[in-house]
């Protein structure tokens, strides 16, 4: 069977230096807010190239730590309305509601899987403040257009980059491209911790204080609680682990495109829509780093047949995602709307195994196996 994702492998391959990483800390005596934290929110600034990132306990924390800092900040007053993909994982809609915000979805591009430029300037109303772009499956969703409309409406970007660490957008990284990201390093991220595990990014100053503190139980000097903040903390033995992990990353990203690449040149089953949003730029140098391939996502009509077919031949795979986020039981006031685009990505994607440590002899077999679907 090869597997969707072996973590247990992809572990293995920094055995060492995460176990003396481990025992460090564990020797240390300090387990929170130390030293490993200190200097993973450091090379972590340094590497998306931010002046500020601080370590949080996972990437919803995140996301809804930057919205509760702006409401603080008075820029954003709760039924402000936040514009942010439809075909989103919902986490990024938990952050905005759980806010007390109105999610306002706009539809992907079908090629992209990315929010729809074009479509984001005609939803914007006078109670909008602020557009979360989400860099889904890896793909940089960052565009003139977005900045120009954002600068127009003096709106607040904010990116969700939990699934895009190294995406580079116009030679600067995701997670530096708005006033303020968050970031995911959930186990299977392309940079992952041993458990749940988060941050945010930002250059703003003020924002990036505010952040550190709601995340502290609303505390900058313990036991003094300026805010209702929250416990949202990276705790050291994850930052440890994120540190060796990060030094990895550019070149993990890089197997993972020449992992995409081979499936795009060599699957050539017309029953399997790949990721066909100008094929060859992708792989150029020029545009190359604009996506990390976090996930391989295909497209296939019949979806549950093709998966069932890949399952038979000891392929695993997942499904990213079932259900869209306005089709939920959790948002079921909006269980009547009707997202053509998102519901037809929802219904026919499928994720292939992509990983720094599958071997070529897999990728060619399921290309292989991909093949003979019909």
């Amino acid at each position: 069977m090869i597997k969707f994702l072996d973590l247990q492998k992809v572990n293995f391959s920094y055995q060492q230096e995460i176990e003396d990483a481990l025992l460090r800390v564990f020797r240390s005596g300090r387990y929170l807010l130390g030293e490993e934290l200190n200097s993973f929110e450091s090379e972590y600034a340094d590497y998306i190239g931010t002046k500020h990132c601080i370590g949080v306990a996972n990437g919803l924390d995140a996301l809804r730590i930057i919205l509760r800092a702006y409401i603080v900040m008075g820029k954003i007053n709760e039924g402000d309305e936040v514009l942010v993909p439809a075909n989103t994982y919902i986490a990024s809609m938990l952050a905005i509601t759980e806010n007390r915000l109105k999610p306002v979805l706009v539809e992907p591009d079908i090629n992209t899987y990315n929010i729809d430029p074009m479509l984001i300037e005609g939803q914007i109303t006078e109670k909008t403040k602020a557009i979360m772009i989400v860099h889904l499956y890896g793909q940089n969703a960052m565009h003139p257009e977005i900045k120009k409309v954002a600068e127009k409406y003096n709106l607040i970007l904010i990116e969700d980059n939990a699934q895009a660490q190294g995406c580079l957008y116009k030679n600067k990284r995701t997670g530096s491209l708005g006033h303020a990201a968050g970031h995911s390093f959930y186990p299977g991220k392309n940079l992952g911790a041993l458990g749940d595990a988060g941050a945010i990014t930002t250059n703003d100053d003020e924002l990036g204080e505010l952040v550190r503190i709601i995340g502290n139980y609303g505390s900058k000097i313990k036991y003094h609680n300026l805010y209702k903040g929250l416990n949202s903390r990276l705790d050291e033995i994850q930052a440890a682990v994120l540190r060796i992990k990060l030094r990895y990353l550019d070149a993990d990203n890089q197997k993972r495109r020449t992992i995409a690449q081979y499936y795009c040149s060599s699957i050539t089953n017309n029953a399997i829509i790949l990721p066909h949003f100008n094929i060859t730029s992708l792989f150029e140098e020029e545009h190359s780093k604009s996506h990390v391939w976090h996930l391989f996502v295909v497209r296939a009509e019949q979806r549950d047949a093709f998966q069932n077919y890949l399952t038979e031949n000891n392929i695993q795979t997942n499904i990213h995602y079932p259900v869209p986020p306005h089709k939920q039981h959790a948002y079921f006031e909006w269980n009547n709307e009707h997202l053509p685009i998102t519901e037809r990505i929802h219904r026919e994607a499928i994720s292939l195994p992509i990983s720094p440590i599958l071997e070529l002899v897999d990728v060619n077999k399921i290309t292989t196996i991909v093949n003979g679907y019909n």
